[in-house]
């Protein structure tokens, strides 16, 4: 059955399905100067092309260059450390350029007469180098003909586009494969592998600890600690009670540069330019029962096939079976098997998955897979007077505590006011009290 609903701006509140790694607010455009858009047709934009700070959770700095020029930021929006595969990154073959850029200009080289001179561009500030790079950026982010408005900044980010080699992505800062097992009662659920750039990472025993439930090695030795590689598992003793636990791992370290951050609304994404030591972290449950069928659930969004891919374990006895957008599927015992539900792009998405002895999941986030075309210019050659407060949706950001710039420049492709709207739930119940989906989308006015 189903029912329909209006969504409004609510996704940016709700709690967000994340992976693992840095979690964080943005705090606004800090250093910047300006450039022109060409919007086709003879007609062009001036904007703000720059570095984002953000804020971690937890503890930490993040500096970084935006990587969906047309899309509007929205004032704090909270970003998640992500794969380039779930966002615009993954279907884009300059991808890897994108990271040589990052890891060969400001901020990653803060020695800016060095960096003149090797690309020649005369006198660089902190500004025009993070213009000049940002610059670089779009044109390969999303293949964008745009000029920085600093004849330095625009030498900078042409030395940059020719010189520009296709890297691999960085690892993750922090995440756990995978994040969610299943298994009966007496025995090792796992493993759960640890992935991290950190040396070490401290491990937190799940709340059910008090049950005799406890995260250990392979052989049964509790852990506390681990490093990358590391297989971790929930040991849940013999009679233990049906139920469920989470498993935490947290560290500090640097997140690797070139990192994606995308956001848990409609916010255009991020790339990380540079990284203080911050606090990441990443989830894991188990659930465990004596018969029956035993669920586990992940999900993940898949930008290759345009929605997001719900994979469903059954380690129990008997079979788990479930309705899916008006089709039935079965898991058997022992079995697993991976279901995309399609979802539009730029819109939200809600669903929750429940089944036996209480089990419930819920997975929550915006599918924003590719970067916007090249909007229509609303007035020719338009070039927007720096407004005195600052804006929450530009391409730019917020000018507030700013170094240099001319304020809040242009917006491109959106305003404060960018709305989710005309959002659908569907509600899909399941045959043999295995699982409910809920899929609620939101479509953003602003669409990419």
């Amino acid at each position: 059955m189903g029912t329909l609903a209006g969504a409004g701006n609510a996704a940016a509140d709700e709690p967000t399905q994340h992976q693992g790694g840095a979690v964080a607010t943005l705090d606004g455009l800090k250093t910047y100067d300006s450039a022109r858009l060409d919007l086709g047709n003879g007609k062009t934009k001036k904007i703000a092309a720059g570095l984002f700070e953000m804020s971690v959770e937890g503890g930490g700095r993040l500096k970084t260059y935006c990587i969906d020029i047309h899309n509007p930021t929205q004032d704090k929006a909270k970003y998640l450390e992500t794969p380039w595969a779930q966002t615009s990154l993954g279907a884009n073959e300059n991808a890897g350029r994108i990271l040589w850029i990052l890891q060969n200009s400001y901020p990653q080289v803060d020695d800016l007469a060095g960096l003149a001179g090797k690309a020649g561009t005369g006198p660089l500030t902190e500004k025009t180098a993070a213009a000049g790079t940002q610059v670089a950026i779009w044109r390969f982010s999303d293949n964008a003909t745009v000029e920085a408005s600093d004849p330095q900044a625009e030498k900078l980010a042409d030395w940059l586009q020719e010189k520009a080699e296709n890297l691999q992505e960085p690892k993750t800062s922090l995440t756990l494969e995978p994040n969610a097992v299943s298994g009966k009662a007496g025995s090792k659920l796992g493993p759960v592998t640890v992935r991290t750039n950190a040396g070490q990472v401290s491990v937190a025993a799940p709340a059910a600890a008090a049950a005799g439930v406890k995260v250990t090695d392979k052989d049964g030795k509790a852990v506390t600690s681990a490093t990358d590689g590391t297989e971790l598992y929930f040991d849940v003793p013999e009679g233990t009670a049906d139920g469920s636990a989470t498993l935490s791992v947290e560290a500090t370290t640097s997140v690797p540069v070139g990192r994606a951050f995308a956001s848990a609304s409609k916010s255009q994404t991020q790339i990380l330019a540079g990284s203080s030591d911050s606090t990441v972290s990443a989830n894991a449950t188990a659930n465990w029962a004596t018969k029956g069928a035993i669920p586990s659930v992940t999900a993940e969004k898949n930008c290759a096939k345009g929605g997001v891919d719900v994979t469903a374990g059954n380690e129990g006895d008997t079979p788990f079976t479930f309705e899916l957008a008006g089709i039935k599927h079965t898991i058997g015992a022992g079995e697993s098997k991976t279901v995309t539900v399609p979802v539009a792009e730029d819109q939200a998405y809600d669903f929750t998955i429940t089944g036996p002895n209480g089990f419930s999941e819920r997975f929550q986030g915006v599918l924003d897979c590719k970067t916007q075309g090249t909007p229509a210019p609303e007035t020719p050659d338009e070039e927007e007077t720096p407004s005195s407060e600052p804006s929450p949706a530009t391409a730019g950001g917020s000018s507030e505590g700013t170094t240099g710039g001319e304020g809040d420049l242009a917006a491109t492709g959106g305003s404060s006011a960018t709305p989710m709207i005309a959002g659908i739930a569907v509600v899909l119940v399941v045959a043999g009290g295995a699982a409910m989906f809920i899929l609620r989308k939101k479509k953003a006015v602003a669409g990419e």
